[in-house]
């Protein structure tokens, strides 16, 4: 066993605060520091098993407006803490609206290696610190009762007594404190009392590229868009992000979030195969919460994500991208 505990904050609506204790909504995010959020919350020294505590700030920002800086420094700081002999789990505080894309990105960038033994566990929370009843307290208690079973490993995201894959996880919901989903899989565990219910394996296959962590603060990461399918949908979008532009970089990538089963209207459809034929690489998801695109037997001429939402398939393209 390990002596340390380490929380890595990045503010969010967990860190937030308004001007009423009765305000859910009007709130900002990002605002409490992880030192005070922790010491706020009194049975967690109970819930750590007599490991000390280590509380470090990365980043204080509204999980909207995440970015890849704040991603490559996280990375590197979960890679550090997860070598350290010491260290038995790492655990970040985010907030909610990219939780999912954060924990993707970090399942993809961290060598196996360092998460076949010591868990990664994201929590969150959808009331700010400030509310009547928030629920980050209780989500950090769980996040940590998950960091420290047995069975813990890989990326995990916690929230509101369930267990979710960092591959799977989604946010379905705009305001309930239950907020997330892992589709038609389902949660891997549910937190009870402190006890860990295990519904399913923690997935760990290993990362399908080697990422230079330190290298990524200062790699250019390649410009990828996503856009979207649907009733009298054009190409006309398409073909405007093509369109050369000196004031960005050149677009590399492209998600669509066809309907359906990857479907996509024609004239999106043609832009787009226009985009591929002048090397954009092009990738498929489907829009729907539920289930993933189903490939037939004719070879598609726009590859489809592999079951990643849009938002993943696009963390996906720009790594490939970068390697």
């Amino acid at each position: 066993m390990g002596k340390k505990v380490v929380v890595l904050g990045t503010g969010g609506t967990i860190a937030g605060r308004a001007e009423r204790g009765s305000d859910n909504v009007g709130y900002k995010a990002g605002q409490v520091g992880v030192q005070s959020l922790l010491q706020d919350i009194a049975p967690l020294q109970d819930a750590l098993c007599g490991r000390a505590l280590v509380a470090e700030q990365v980043a204080q920002v509204d999980s909207k407006d995440m970015g890849f800086s704040v991603w490559a420094a996280l990375a590197q700081r979960c890679a550090q803490h997860l070598q350290d002999a010491e260290v038995d789990a790492v655990l970040i505080t985010h907030g909610t609206d990219t939780l999912e894309e954060t924990a993707y990105f970090l399942e993809q960038v961290l060598p196996a290696t360092l998460l076949q033994s010591k868990p990664l566990v994201l929590t969150c929370a959808m009331r700010p610190a400030s509310a009547l009843t928030p629920d980050g307290p209780q989500n950090v208690l769980d996040a940590v009762a998950v960091a420290l079973d047995d069975m813990a490993r890989g990326v995990l995201v916690v929230c509101a007594g369930a267990v979710h894959s960092a591959r799977l996880v989604q946010k379905c919901y705009t305001y309930r404190v239950d907020a997330f989903d892992s589709g038609d899989a389902g949660p891997l565990a549910l937190v009870e009392e402190a006890r860990v219910r295990w519904l399913g394996n923690p997935d760990l296959a290993p990362s399908p590229r080697m990422v230079d962590l330190p290298a990524l603060a200062n790699a250019p990461w390649p410009r990828v868009e996503i856009v979207m399918s649907y009733a009298g949908a054009s190409g006309a979008m398409v073909r405007s992000l093509v369109a050369p532009d000196v004031t960005v970089p050149p677009l590399r990538g492209l998600v669509v979030a066809g309907t359906g089963n990857g479907t996509l209207h024609v004239d999106l459809e043609t832009a787009l195969l226009e985009a591929q034929a002048h090397g954009v690489q092009v990738v498929r998801a489907s829009r729907c919460a539920r289930g993933q695109v189903v490939a037939g037997d004719a070879p598609a001429a726009l590859p489809h994500s592999q079951g990643l939402s849009p938002v993943k398939a696009r963390i996906a393209l720009m790594l490939e991208l970068m390697a």
